[in-house]
């Protein structure tokens, strides 16, 4: 593919061509002139340093650096092709527990705050996709709706923790139900669920719901 985006600048070629001319209608006048002082001979014997071809060299120079230039304003593009791809967004939702046990320390400096730390990378490198938060430990909340905030997501996230729940547990199957309802675009086939936990699954039925979340 070749492209020429800003053809219009073509016509300052003109300009170079003027300036040869002028060039030689210069050069002309000045071999003219010293033919009526003097015989060329004796002019040559006066000013043996004096060589024509580096005025042709300079005036050749100007026109090239004046020809590069304007090819670079015209900008002709080789190779290349436009394409306008259209991008689907994500739908993410987090769901943390924030059971006591999150808090302990044999992970530095402890698993709750290293889970905020992880998920916080990960918003960190989304795009426009859509981010939501829900804690959970005995029961499930939802801590943000899905937004395309993710500001508020992280500013949501290091809030978390177990005084915002009023029991204990790991209620993972209640944590599935909830992340079903934060999906409210159908037509939306992109939709994931991040479940962060250190508790041990006592729910029995909680693969099959996880299976069936669509």
């Amino acid at each position: 593919m070749y492209q020429l985006e800003e053809p219009k600048y073509f016509y300052l070629f003109i300009s170079i061509a003027v300036l040869i001319v002028m060039y030689l209608l210069v050069s002309f006048w000045k071999l003219k002139k010293q033919k009526e002082f003097a015989d060329l001979a004796l002019l040559k014997k006066l000013s043996p340093d004096k060589s024509k071809f580096k005025s042709i060299l300079k005036i050749t120079m100007i026109s090239l650096g004046l020809s590069f230039l304007i090819l670079a304003l015209v900008n002709p593009k080789m190779g290349t092709q436009l394409k306008t791809i259209k991008r689907q967004g994500v739908d993410i939702v987090f769901a943390l527990d924030v059971s006591k046990s999150m808090l302990a320390e044999d992970i530095a400096p402890n698993r709750l705050e290293k889970s905020k730390q992880i998920i916080t990378k990960i918003i960190d490198k989304l795009g426009s996709d859509r981010v939501g938060i829900i804690i959970y430990a005995g029961n499930a909340y939802p801590l943000l709706p899905i937004t395309t905030d993710q500001g508020a997501a992280k500013m949501f996230l290091q809030n978390a923790g177990p005084d915002l729940v009023s029991s204990q547990g790991t209620a993972i199957n209640e944590a599935l139900k909830l992340a079903k309802t934060f999906f409210d675009d159908d037509t939306q086939t992109n939709r994931f669920l991040f479940i962060v936990s250190d508790g041990e699954d006592h729910e029995e039925n909680s693969g099959q719901i996880a299976r069936n979340f669509k």
